[in-house]
């Protein structure tokens, strides 16, 4: 969080929630040799307008001269702080099935703080194959890896049926944020964060606009 303006009262999760839309957006603009953005040109982008964009912002500080707009450079390595994303998290990933080696392969992770350092399954026939950069490992052997990384942020992508027991262990042992695929809420302790990504939901989401 920026230093030079501290805040006492909690921010809003929606509001941290948009803060990486914002980031991604500034990371695309450097990569257009965009040197200064506006509140209005990111709303343009974003489809959020320029004002809930500077009120989220407000929250952490004042990043932006009126008449200037923010220097994106700048902004960038705010955001980057106050998400924690200036530093490289090490990832759990459990799950070696199609959906696991998806997302090992993902490079977007390491583009963007995120390296997945072991990968965990429970099928006999997986162990010990390489999925992404990692060698499958037994999961319930899991909890010394995970204290020696160091790992506090891990990803689940087995079926639904196994996903609760595997979040009790790695909660267990250390990690404090799941990214959960499977399609099933997780009961976790008060303290843990988890987001769920079910396409399928997302889907049905969708559909409901499609009626004729």
């Amino acid at each position: 969080m920026n230093g030079d303006a501290p805040t006492t009262n909690p921010i809003p999760d929606i509001v941290i929630g948009r803060l990486p839309v914002y980031l991604r957006a500034l990371e695309r603009l450097a990569q257009e040799k965009h040197k200064v953005t506006s509140s209005h040109e990111l709303g343009l982008r974003l489809g959020i307008s320029s004002a809930q964009i500077r009120k989220d912002l407000s929250h952490f500080g004042g990043f932006g001269k009126q008449g200037t707009g923010y220097h994106i450079d700048y902004l960038s390595r705010q955001l980057r702080k106050v998400l924690n994303v200036d530093r490289v998290w090490q990832v759990a990933l459990v799950g070696a099935g199609d959906l696991g080696r998806a997302v090992a392969n993902y490079r977007g992770f390491t583009e963007r703080s995120f390296h997945i350092a072991c990968v965990f399954d429970t099928d006999p026939a997986k162990l010990g194959q390489h999925v992404g950069q990692c060698r499958v490992q037994e999961f319930h052997q899991a909890g010394p890896v995970i204290r020696r990384l160091d790992i506090h942020v891990a990803m689940i992508a087995v079926p639904a049926a196994n996903a609760q027991e595997v979040a009790d262990l790695l909660t267990g042992h250390g990690v404090r944020a799941i990214l959960n695929y499977a399609p099933i809420n997780l009961n976790v302790a008060a303290g843990v964060r988890v987001q769920h990504i079910d396409p399928v939901v997302h889907l049905q989401h969708m559909t409901y606009y499609l009626s004729d």
